[in-house]
């Protein structure tokens, strides 16, 4: 949902920083590959280590050069294919890293209950498949926006459930998990239904390379 509607209000302070970024002659690509990198170490280090506080925070800012190298390469013209692709790649790992940190630490420091460990590895499982239903889903040709949880949601929960639980906040992690995994999960219906509504959902869709293909009857 914020994906959709937070973009303008966030320009506001994106739009500087992308700027500044290009006039220092960085590259979109570079600048999605240094935030991977830096959120990704942020994230494996300080959560295990139970700094929650300032994993939540770091984590926060560099996550939000996923707004500006988008809005660099719009500056400069228009984005890449090459671009897109990287990015949505390296949110992938960005969001596996966050989930499988957290899991860590709800094992080793936390000692969460098993269920909450589950409702951990649910939403690790399902932030990898409510995008790859939309890529899929547009590789396809379906129109496929919006959804209950998509990234923005999803780091903004994780983020601050760690956060307020690093200051002390009872519960705040195991709400978040929980709303997370129950939201996730059903994006991932919704997804699915949206390409079951398309108009395009009946189209014969082409077979793999090195499918034998059989006469229609």
């Amino acid at each position: 949902m914020l994906s959709v509607s937070g973009r303008k209000p966030a320009s506001v302070v994106i739009e500087p920083i992308a700027r500044t970024l290009t006039r220092l002659g960085l590259s979109p690509n570079t600048v999605t590959v240094a935030g991977t990198c830096i959120t990704i170490a942020i994230v494996v280090t300080l959560i295990p280590l139970n700094h929650l506080v300032w994993a939540a925070i770091f984590s926060a800012i560099f996550s939000a050069l996923d707004m500006v190298d988008g809005t660099m390469a719009r500056m400069r013209g228009a984005g890449t294919q090459f671009g897109a692709t990287l990015d949505a790649t390296c949110d992938r790992l960005t969001d596996g890293a966050l989930f499988g940190a957290i899991t860590w630490w709800l094992i080793y420091t936390y000692h969460a209950h098993p269920s909450l460990i589950i409702a951990s590895f649910v939403v690790l499982v399902t932030s990898q498949v409510i995008s790859y239903v939309k890529a899929r889903g547009e590789a396809s040709g379906f129109t496929m926006v919006g959804g209950l949880i998509e990234r923005p949601e999803r780091l903004i929960l994780a983020l601050g459930g760690i956060g307020l639980t690093g200051l002390g906040v009872p519960y705040a992690i195991d709400i978040a998990l929980w709303v997370l995994a129950v939201g996730s999960v059903y994006t991932v219906i919704q997804r699915l239904l949206m390409a079951a509504h398309s108009q395009e959902a009946t189209q014969p869709s082409k077979p793999p390379a090195g499918a034998r293909e059989f006469p229609h009857s």
